[in-house]
């Protein structure tokens, strides 16, 4: 250092004899530091340019906070002879990076800087520590500007080393952790465009989130992209996409991605994870028998199956109503030491009390408890709405009161419940009260229970259904929602019409109901799959042959028979987005066509369709249930023609309808033919099915297959009902087979179900019917008497 007279400096940046180099720019370093390190800093003057050791040691010391650095930095910067070097611009990143905060504001200015100065100014660890640290604090947007800034500033080159497919994968992976799905997709995307093959985590957790959140369309974008660039599918990128659609009901797909796994063995072989995958695809598709085939191969290849499997095939079977083969998959399960959990208990109690085996279901419910499994509100909403639904509405009502004296396992939903089933039963004061309890317990009253409740003032013959609902409903956000579309509605069904489709049919059609085989499969084709099965290349070792034998034919599950989901639609679908509109005019539908105004909902489902609302399988069955009870069967017929059009699915309740229509024309054979399409689709015959078609076939006069269908549907596990007993009497008795008739009544009693008015005009007839045979059969022994006294 120098002292004098001129111009005073500070620190002298003379360069020292060649030993003593380091030393000075520890020394310079260290002077430097302490300078930056006050508050606010001192700005030094130097006799000479900096050196880069010196700035270095600087920018690189530990001690000195971020902030420090950054001001140094710019303090040399600005004072002139001073170039930063590349890893003077890392080292300061960096250390602004894992400050803590970390000083995120100047960081894409210095990156700019620093790509702008030199290509290769920044290396790639320090480019993905400035993007995980804007991502780390939610900075996803000024995470993509600095990969603009890179592809912008860098050159090709060195963008390329920079934005590599390392890069890419930790910028992915950290996006789905803060689930920024959307951002995420599009980078990996970006990738794929760069003719770049990502790394395989980064595909699988992507395609794993776009499964799980439903996004169909781009999940089978990116997995066709990646096909098509030749991306290799690990055993969880199998796993994953078999899942996906299967879940998605395309078993088609999952087959034929199970039968390209197996031929890419030994680098990629099936594991339990797949064969759950596959089993889990079968159920979805109402494969039933062949899902639980290939269960059994499973358990006899020496895998053991798990609590997903178990649970899996016990939902399907109790879909499908096989209720008895889920009890079966059960005790298997309990049997192989696999503990069941409330959720499994919870699918084969809602099994049991659908079949109508309300005993089994409530000894079910006491073994749970008894297991040690702890009962959750779903459990207690299950029995609760099972007892309503098989006729034990004071039962219900009594568990739902304890439940709410002892102050737990009642939610919203059992609220729900137990409103829909007083409005049912005409008790709308009682659910109103109830309504009023739901919000003073602070739960939210839904959709579901304020639609129930309006259907229920209207059947009571209550017009001023908006009034009550003011006065017992206050909090919820819903009533204002529902009150301005009642509103507009008014407005629109007295609005003036449209003249110009006047006098032309609302639901055109071609043909008639018989045609119905046509909507059921518009463009059959010929399975050849079973045919070339025989001359596919079998695998000896395999160990599930049942299920190679189905992947040959995956492309015989394809899409040219009709639509067909496999939930029955419901009124009201407020989980999915977008759908309040529907979900009220399926309720004033229900409103309309109760009171018999047939005209006027079809005026209501015309307003809505032309604005642009697209309608459900439940909009499309209310109609056609109706044009079917009043004997309207062309226009029936019209609907389904117009439901195929706009690919709106089938539903089990449209196949039911179906075979009544059938009945009426007295085409009970070609009824039996759609019940078999619809088991061949996967379809199942619950109990109002079972009912439908033992009318028709009775109405046919054919009462032997009516009964064969009878005990099919006992030996399936489902239990009769009230309707299915008065059809059976009714049906004999007007065939004169009094015996038989009797015998079905004898049935009825013992097995607990209570005669209801429908059973005593039946009975009434079955009388006269006895009367009359009697009579008959006394006026031919009168007349054999005569013969033989003559």
């Amino acid at each position: 250092m120098r002292h004098g007279g001129g111009r005073r400096a500070f620190f002298s940046t003379q360069t020292p004899s060649s030993p003593a180099s380091e030393l000075g720019d520890l020394l310079l370093a260290a002077a430097l530091s302490k300078s930056f390190s006050r508050s606010p800093p001192a700005a030094p003057a130097l006799d000479g340019p900096l050196h880069e050791a010196a700035a270095l040691h600087v920018l690189r010391r530990p001690s000195l906070p971020a902030a420090s650095k950054l001001s140094f930095f710019r303090w040399a910067t600005s004072s002139g002879g001073y170039s930063p070097s590349p890893a003077a611009f890392s080292a300061l990143l960096r250390s602004l990076t894992r400050s803590r905060p970390p000083l995120l504001d100047p960081l894409r200015p210095l990156l700019r800087q620093a790509l702008s100065s030199s290509p290769a100014a920044v290396d790639p660890p320090t480019f993905r520590s400035v993007l995980d640290a804007f991502i780390r604090s939610g900075r996803f947007d000024s995470a993509i500007a600095a990969l603009d800034d890179a592809e912008e500033l860098a050159g090709s080159r060195a963008a390329a080393g920079l934005l590599t497919p390392r890069t890419y994968t930790s910028i992915v992976l950290a996006l789905l952790q803060k689930s920024q799905l959307p951002l995420a997709l599009v980078l990996l995307r970006k990738l794929l465009r760069a003719s770049a093959l990502p790394d395989t985590l980064a595909c699988n957790q992507l395609l794993a989130a776009l499964r799980k959140a439903d996004r169909r369309d781009e999940f089978r974008s990116l997995f066709d992209e990646l096909s098509q660039k030749g991306f290799l599918f690990d055993t969880w990128t199998y796993n994953i996409c078999i899942h996906a659609f299967g879940s998605w009901g395309q078993l088609g797909v999952a087959l034929r991605l199970f039968k390209e796994m197996k031929s890419k063995g030994p680098r990629v072989v099936p594991d339990l994870c797949t064969y759950n995958s596959v089993v889990g695809a079968l159920c979805v598709a109402g494969k039933i028998a062949d899902a639980l085939i290939v269960y059994k191969e499973i358990k006899e290849s020496g895998l053991e199956p798990e609590k997903f499997m178990y649970h899996t095939l016990i939902y399907g079977c109790c879909k499908a109503f096989r209720v008895d083969e889920a009890v079966r998959v059960f005790n298997e399960m309990e049997y192989n030491n696999v503990r069941a959990d409330t959720v499994v208990y919870n699918t084969l109690l809602d099994g049991l009390m659908k079949v109508r085996k309300l005993d089994k279901a409530c000894q079910l419910f006491e073994r749970m408890v008894s297991d040690g499994i702890r009962a959750s509100c779903c459990s207690y909403n299950i029995l609760i709405d099972g007892l309503f639904k098989n006729g034990r509405q004071a039962a219900g009502f009594v568990l739902f009161t304890e439940l709410k004296k002892k102050g737990q396992f009642v939610d919203a939903i059992t609220y729900s419940i137990v409103v829909q089933h007083l409005c049912k039963e005409g008790r709308v004061v009682e659910a109103l009260e109830l309504v009023k309890e739901t919000e003073e317990r602070g739960l939210a009253v839904d959709l579901v229970t304020i639609t129930s409740v309006l259907i229920g003032l209207h059947k009571s013959g209550r017009w001023d259904s908006s009034e009550q609902l003011l006065k017992y409903v206050r909090d919820t956000a819903m009533l204002p929602n529902v009150l301005g579309w009642k509103a507009n509605m008014d407005s629109l069904m007295k609005a003036p019409q449209d003249k110009g489709k006047d006098y032309t049919a609302m639901f055109p059609s071609a043909g008639s109901l018989s045609d119905i085989m046509s909507w059921i499969n518009p463009s059959p084709s010929t399975d050849t799959a079973d045919a070339n099965s025989d001359a596919e290349s079998k695998d000896e070792w395999s160990l599930t042959p049942y299920l190679d034998k189905l992947a040959d034919k995956c492309d015989s599950f394809g899409t040219n028979s009709r639509l067909l989901t496999d939930f029955r639609g419901l009124r009201v679908q407020e989980k999915r987005g977008g759908s309040f509109d529907i979900d009220m005019v399926n309720t004033y539908l229900s409103i309309f066509l109760a009171k018999g105004k047939l005209s006027v909902a079809c005026k209501l489902f015309e307003i809505f369709t032309t604005l642009g609302r697209e309608p459900m399988s439940y909009t499309y069955n209310s109609l056609l249930s109706s044009f079917v009870k009043k004997g309207y069967l062309a226009d029936a017929w019209g609907i389904l023609q117009d439901m195929g059009d706009k690919n709106c699915p089938a539903d089990i309740a449209t196949y039911n309808l179906i075979v009544q229509g059938l009945g009426k024309m007295g085409k009970a054979e070609l009824a039996c033919a759609v019940l078999d399409q619809l088991s061949s689709k996967g379809g199942y015959l619950d109990i109002v099915m079972y009912n439908t078609l033992i009318h028709a076939l009775g109405r046919a006069g054919r009462l032997d297959e009516a009964n064969k269908l009878f005990e099919q549907m006992v030996g399936s596990g489902i239990n009769p009902d009230v309707v299915t007993f008065n059809t059976l009497i009714e049906v004999h008795a007007k065939a004169g087979k009094v015996k038989e008739a009797y015998k079905f009544l004898r049935k009825m009693l013992a097995a607990g179900c209570s005669p209801n008015h429908v059973t005593d005009t039946t009975l009434d007839f079955l009388e006269m019917e006895i009367e009359r045979l009697r009579y008959q059969k006394a006026s031919i022994k009168r007349d054999r008497d005569e013969v033989d006294g003559e």
